[in-house]
């Protein structure tokens, strides 16, 4: 058993897709996250096992190597595409409710901003570690973030601004949220986003490295 989760680790880590994939070249011609998590779910490898020592395992690797700049941007895009590969054989087992997801996520980036790279880096590595992100996209108002939040009850909002003049609708947005649902934890990012501002405005924490807001949930 080991060894094919250990595999799919790999495959995440490496963003080894498929049997078809090119990339990494060395590893060319080989089974990827796709059959091998097929493979695995055939062998009657249960589904939460998959998910833990497979997935959120590389993707857990991908973070740390990311936050120490042993890796970069494109390769984390080619990591999260062989988790999403494989993410499709597991997504029936969390419909049925056999594997549940360690919690749920609104992500969106502010009124006024239409930029989302970032966000959906984030978005990335919380999905590989197992969370349910639900993204309502850009240009995001204070009101459908409350309206979110009282449809899908999540633990946490993650919201993101790259312009200055759409800080100010992150600093109304996160004492909205706060002042109606104290109770859920606000993340905010974005390049202008510093530990002052976001202290400032009452969000709970903000971080420069994807895998950081992770580390975050996973102590909540």
């Amino acid at each position: 058993m080991n060894n094919i989760l250990e595999k799919i680790s790999v495959c995440v880590e490496r963003g080894k897709v498929n049997a078809d994939s090119r990339y990494p070249p060395d590893l060319r011609g080989q089974e990827g996250a796709d059959e091998l998590t097929r493979k695995a779910l055939d062998r009657n490898i249960p589904p939460r096992k998959i998910l833990t020592s497979g997935l959120i395992s590389g993707m857990q690797t991908v973070g740390e190597k990311f936050r120490k700049n042993e890796i970069y941007l494109p390769d984390v895009l080619v990591a999260a595409k062989a988790m999403t590969a494989a993410m499709g054989h597991l997504k029936p087992y969390f419909i049925s409710g056999d594997v549940q997801h360690k919690g749920r996520i609104i992500m969106g980036t502010v009124s006024g901003d239409l930029h989302d790279i970032g966000k959906k880096i984030v978005a990335m590595f919380l999905e590989g570690s197992g969370w349910e992100v639900i993204d309502y996209g850009v240009d995001v108002s204070s009101q459908d973030f409350i309206k979110a939040i009282k449809k899908h009850k999540p633990l946490a909002v993650g919201m993101s601004a790259l312009l200055t003049t759409t800080m100010v609708h992150m600093e109304e947005t996160v004492k909205s949220v706060k002042s109606k649902f104290p109770e859920v934890k606000v993340l905010v990012g974005g390049a202008p986003v510093t530990d002052a501002f976001a202290q400032k405005v009452g969000a709970d924490m903000t971080s420069a490295h994807p895998q950081e807001a992770v580390d975050y949930l996973e102590n909540q």
